[in-house]
């Protein structure tokens, strides 16, 4: 896959190390003099342009005509809209990031500037924040599809209303599937009429409802699962 990162800060330095550690093409253009010589001891010279990445010549030097991704990491963010802009429209790009520095434009970032991702710390904290409050001890192994469903694990304490329930007694949604019973080291392949234990680890692929449905059914006596009122 061949990825243009436009920005050489921290966060693009981390993002085009990893990607070529996985055998990407990788090149990432800025102009900071003191952020080049922090990339040049990060990442090869060849995957470093040095230039002004909003500047469609530097953009065609790095190769955006051939790039399959773009990731927009300048500290402006009128500079990550036009560059996701300019790649979908002027050169086909299939794939646009864009960092968002100031959380009060956040809402700027969407198909308008044919931005497909948006990276907002401060949302993603939130997130992560109200996810970790919400689902008590449940621990989110794996997002899947862009966040929309999670493979989710929990341990069931004794007194847990799940202990001594069958698989397909439980209620759960649709979107809600337990996938597998971790019981004294080895795994039980889930039925329907499989009885939940104590000290079962159960692994769900769910989407949000049904996590919280799950949470609140493998939950401690007492310890409430609460609701976010968005949910």
């Amino acid at each position: 896959m061949f990825v243009l990162v436009a920005g050489g800060g921290r966060t693009a330095a981390q993002l085009a190390a990893l990607l070529l550690g996985q055998n990407h093409e990788v090149y990432v253009i800025e102009r900071r003099p003191e952020v080049l010589a922090h990339l040049h001891h990060e990442l090869p010279t060849e995957s470093i342009v040095e230039g002004n990445a909003a500047d469609i010549r530097v953009l065609e030097q790095a190769g955006i005509r051939q790039a399959q991704v773009l990731a927009a990491c300048t500290p402006n963010d009128s500079d990550n809209l036009v560059l996701c802009f300019v790649a979908r429209t002027r050169y086909g790009v299939s794939r646009t990031i864009a960092q968002v520095n100031n959380p009060r434009n956040a809402w700027l970032f969407d198909a308008k500037f044919h931005v497909d991702v948006a990276l907002n710390q401060s949302e993603i904290l939130a997130r992560l924040i109200e996810e970790e409050m919400s689902l008590g001890d449940m621990m989110t192994l794996l997002k899947l599809r862009k966040g929309e469903y999670s493979l989710v694990e929990e341990k069931i304490p004794a007194g847990a209303r799940a202990v001594g329930m069958a698989i397909q007694d439980l209620g759960l949604t649709e979107q809600c599937v337990i996938a597998a019973v971790i019981r004294k080291g080895k795994m039980v392949v889930p039925r329907g009429n499989t009885i939940l234990e104590p000290n079962d680890e159960v692994l769900a692929v769910t989407d949000r409802p049904g996590a919280e449905r799950l949470a609140s059914l493998l939950a401690a006596p007492g310890a409430g699962v609460r609701v976010p009122p968005s949910a």
